[in-house]
């Protein structure tokens, strides 16, 4: 059995977040969310399993930059990427040996281009804005399609559900 969590920050100001992308979308599907900010997801994500959770067994939803929104890929065994959240999570367990569905949050344009921002400050700004009310109801629609490629992955593997969603 996988454990299923998704990031974000608690606090009614972080709710609609483009930083809040994985807690939205797992609320949405009826999963746990961390109860604690983003940069202490690891120690937050111990405090909730016990015993420890097996690293291989768990699946973290999070937002993703480098991705257009719209979009997401999973994968497995990767690095932080800049991620806090996941770095936080990769530090706590000693290990990267995890699922991460990487959910899209910059902007693109019409051919496909990332629009993404640039700049520490300009990327935590944006990063920590609400969605529009489309931008959101884009996230809303993934949410069907995450459902279907966590089912995958618990019942095929990882490897499936990346060649059927990546």
């Amino acid at each position: 059995m996988y454990t299923i969590v998704g990031l974000g920050n608690p606090g009614a100001e972080y709710a609609k977040t483009r930083h809040n992308t994985g807690r939205i979308i797992a609320e949405r599907l009826g999963f746990r969310v961390l109860d604690d900010f983003m940069n202490k997801s690891g120690s937050a994500l111990l405090k909730i399993s016990q015993p420890k959770v097996q690293s291989a067994k768990l699946i973290i939803i999070h937002d993703d930059l480098d991705l257009p929104l719209g979009k997401f890929k999973i994968s497995f065994g990767k690095s932080a990427g800049g991620h806090r959240g996941v770095a936080s999570i990769i530090k706590a367990l000693k290990t990267q040996e995890f699922v991460r569905i990487r959910v899209g949050i910059s902007p693109s344009t019409p051919s496909g281009k990332l629009k993404k921002p640039m700049g520490e400050k300009k990327v935590l700004d944006f990063i920590l804005s609400s969605f529009k009310r489309k931008e959101l109801e884009i996230i809303k629609k993934q949410t069907k399609k995450i459902a279907k490629a966590i089912s995958i992955t618990e019942s095929e593997g990882v490897e499936a559900a990346m060649n059927m969603f990546n």
